[in-house]
């Protein structure tokens, strides 16, 4: 027979394993998506700097794919909970808040450049994968503290070569913190 101190430290070890489980399957999810958009935003911004006359299409490509493929994600990696039609209903709004906003600031309120554009999206994006990991992980506050940072610096101090910059710094750091976070 065991006592209640044991019993109660025996449920704390088990609820300890059931928190590291649900992280480590949203760690895995989270790279896959990590890694998806980095391989797209890694083209964008190379079509981007390439051939500059054809970024808009290209950005908008690029969102549309990235989405479809997070969808895809989820059809192919349902949720293990009850609430799974309701829940991606409100996934599915949330991108679409997140676009309206992004584009209400950028083309509505202000009117920006091909640069504060290429530096305003990922701020944007990164400001919400360290919000995330206030809840979810360090993993997600390094990633979006270290692309902000870069970003940052490549605005103010890269030239015409900053759609490379963000290749390597926006891709190139959702690929690798993508490819990080399945092995924490």
């Amino acid at each position: 027979m065991i006592d209640s101190r044991e019993a109660s430290a025996a449920l704390a070890d088990i609820d300890d394993i059931v928190q590291r489980v649900k992280q480590s399957q949203l760690y895995e999810l989270a790279s896959l998506a990590a890694v998806w958009w980095g391989m797209l935003v890694f083209a964008g911004n190379l079509v981007t700097w390439l051939w500059p006359i054809h970024a808009a299409y290209t950005w908008v490509a690029v969102d549309v794919v990235g989405v479809g493929g997070l969808v895809a994600l989820r059809v192919f990696n349902p949720p293990h909970h009850p609430h799974g039609a309701a829940h991606s209903i409100r996934i599915l709004l949330v991108f679409v808040l997140f676009f309206a906003f992004g584009y209400l600031c950028t083309n509505v309120v202000g009117h920006f450049g091909p640069r504060q554009l290429g530096a305003f999206w990922p701020l944007y994006f990164m400001l919400f994968y360290t919000l995330a990991g206030l809840w979810f992980g360090h993993a997600f506050v390094a990633i979006g503290l270290g692309i902000s940072a870069l970003t940052l610096i490549g605005f103010f101090y890269i030239g015409e070569a900053f759609p490379l910059w963000m290749a390597f710094v926006n891709g190139g750091g959702l690929i690798l913190g993508g490819l990080w976070m399945r092995r924490i």
